[in-house]
């Protein structure tokens, strides 16, 4: 089948994809510093390099058991966990939101005796969030999904984030990035955990619909439209592929020397180049994605992160440790 090349349509799609890439990382910069304060780490030496490996295998593990779900007919298995998983981060992004609303604008610091902020917080952060994730499951359509992605996005993304200093950091981009070019074009897993997951009609995949009558609660998998040879009623972007580089976004924004660089931070002017990176790399994945192909993301999203990132802080810091040491 002969592809036509893309038209407006396209390429406003893709404008709507970049816009939803920089406010999931803008949000996960607002949550970085609330995140980790209220200790919210996921490791407790963010200097560790041996970090990024264990966060690595946890994917591998995670993915290796998705897949045994798929093989085994256990798809519903898969939609549970992802919902808890989404449940919880929503829990995470929620509490401090409400916590910082009861305490500043209320004055609310101590209910009764066994229920403070936290607990008051924490009940309306459960509550939300199973309101959201009750969406999820009863009305699962792209704007739900794509909503609920750019929370749990954000703060997946601010969380890993904090977690992981500029080294550590840097190990798992790299490391990332081989796993995504080796799981799409050498294993193909990746596709079979995309296409999993998109029958599900869960927030691990961002939804972007070429007609205004798409549904994609209708949408049965991408290995079908592949197959199928059709043009595709919607193009779609791996969450993973907005939460990886965001991260480093996050990671430099929490972890530089915060050193005054006119009238904002050091580290938020490296933050804001590394999201920059992060475009460019979107723009070369783009030309290969309108061409009809799957293709890995990270490999492009991480090298325009890493590269914005370097460029940045070369400029604003002027040395050449580029943050990996003080």
């Amino acid at each position: 089948m002969r592809l036509m090349p893309p038209g407006a349509k396209e390429y406003r799609i893709v404008a709507s994809m970049g816009a939803v890439m920089v406010v999931t990382q803008a949000l996960a910069l607002l949550l970085a510093f609330p995140f980790k304060n209220a200790g919210f780490q996921a490791f407790e030496d963010p200097s560790d390099p041996i970090n990024p490996i264990m966060y690595l295998a946890a994917i591998l593990l995670f993915s290796g058991v998705i897949l045994l779900i798929v093989k085994l007919g256990r798809k519903n298995i898969i939609r549970a966990l992802i919902l808890f998983a989404t449940w919880a981060v929503l829990v995470d992004v929620f509490l401090l939101g409400f916590a910082y609303l009861f305490y500043y604008w209320f004055g609310i610091e101590h209910i009764v005796d066994g229920f403070g902020l936290w607990e008051l917080s924490f009940a309306f952060a459960a509550l939300m969030a199973s309101g959201f994730t009750y969406m999820l499951v009863v009305n699962p359509e792209w704007y739900v999904v794509n909503f609920v992605g750019i929370l749990v996005g954000a703060g997946v993304a601010s969380i890993l984030g904090i977690s992981l200093w500029i080294l550590p950091m840097l190990i798992l981009l790299i490391a990332l990035a081989i796993y995504d070019a080796i799981s799409v074009y050498k294993t193909k897993h990746m596709i079979s955990l995309a296409d999993a997951v998109t029958e599900q009609h869960l927030p691990v995949l961002m939804v972007f619909p070429k007609d205004e009558g798409y549904s994609f609660k209708e949408q049965k998998g991408i290995k079908a439209d592949l197959d199928s040879g059709k043009e595709r009623e919607a193009m779609f972007i791996g969450l993973g592929d907005i939460v990886i580089p965001g991260a480093l976004v996050v990671s430099a924004f929490a972890n530089l020397p915060w050193d005054g660089a006119g009238f904002i931070g050091k580290p938020l002017v490296v933050a804001i180049g590394t999201i920059v990176g992060i475009l460019v790399g979107f723009y070369f994945l783009m030309r290969y994605v309108l061409k009809g192909n799957p293709q890995a993301g990270l490999p492009l999203l991480n090298g325009g992160a890493i590269i914005g990132y370097a460029i940045t802080y070369l400029l604003a810091y002027g040395d050449l440790t580029f943050g990996i040491v003080w």
